[in-house]
């Protein structure tokens, strides 16, 4: 991708002048580039806001959904390679962390361009992931566990037209999420911050407090109220600590 040309990869929120710092936003698990709308222009003019746009939903909803988190994140890297003259920090919320994690390490291997910072939201790190695949049984139940973890997705289940077209991608995504299992942890190049809803119900602040081990250069856990969607519920604090993060990281 070319500066300054769209990418079916990223979306942009450019600011007027050109950035200190690029954050990306990854998603979650049947997610898209929406979850993060309102997060464009939240963190000042000198940052700008990427958010990633994964196959088989909106502007893309008619290709084939990612089968696998690592091929999710060597499209990414790939695209990101021309805009790496700018310090990158990196988002990932549920699957996007797991993501970003992947991500990280390609960036470092590929173009010694660790991310400045990667923040991981509500997914345990990779040596100790139990993923779950009972919901993957059936669309009952995999519309059961989307609904018991809440969010905006669960919303769009309820409308069968709507339905029809983010299952797809709903399911392929937690395929993928039940495909990446359990592997030694990559200690990565740069500092982890770690977020959690207090009431997560898989997730658990030990849980979280593993990424500590794959951060040598730093860790730091924040809890915030709410479920597995708390940066819907609690958006203005969770971006608040973020742009602080931003503020002084760099």
């Amino acid at each position: 991708m070319a500066l300054g040309t769209e990418s079916i990869w990223l979306r942009r929120h450019a600011g007027a002048a050109p950035p200190r710092l690029r954050l990306l936003c990854l998603p979650h698990a049947g997610g898209s580039a929406g979850f993060f709308h309102d997060w464009g222009h939240a963190f000042g003019d000198d940052v700008e806001v990427l958010a990633a746009r994964y196959p088989g939903r909106q502007e893309r909803i008619a290709e084939e959904p990612c089968g696998s988190v690592e091929e999710l994140a060597d499209a990414l890297a790939d695209e990101l390679t021309p805009l790496l003259d700018t310090p990158l920090a990196v988002f990932g919320h549920s699957m996007g962390a797991s993501v970003g994690y992947e991500l990280a390490l390609r960036l470092k291997a590929r173009h010694q361009a660790a991310p400045a910072l990667l923040m991981v939201s509500c997914r345990k790190p990779p040596h100790l992931l139990t993923p779950r695949t009972a919901a993957l049984a059936d669309d009952t139940a995999l519309m059961a566990e989307v609904r018991r973890l809440g969010g905006t997705d669960a919303a769009l289940l309820a409308d069968p037209d709507l339905r029809e077209l983010v299952l797809p991608a709903i399911r392929a995504d937690f395929a993928a999420v039940a495909r990446y299992t359990a592997r030694p942890g990559i200690a990565l190049d740069c500092p982890v911050a770690g977020y959690l809803g207090a009431d997560d119900p898989d997730i658990t602040a030990d849980d979280m407090a593993g990424w500590a081990g794959l951060a040598p250069k730093g860790f730091a856990l924040t809890v915030l109220p709410g479920g597995h969607f708390y940066p819907v519920d609690r958006r203005d604090a969770l971006v608040a600590d973020i742009r602080a993060r931003l503020a002084w990281q760099w």
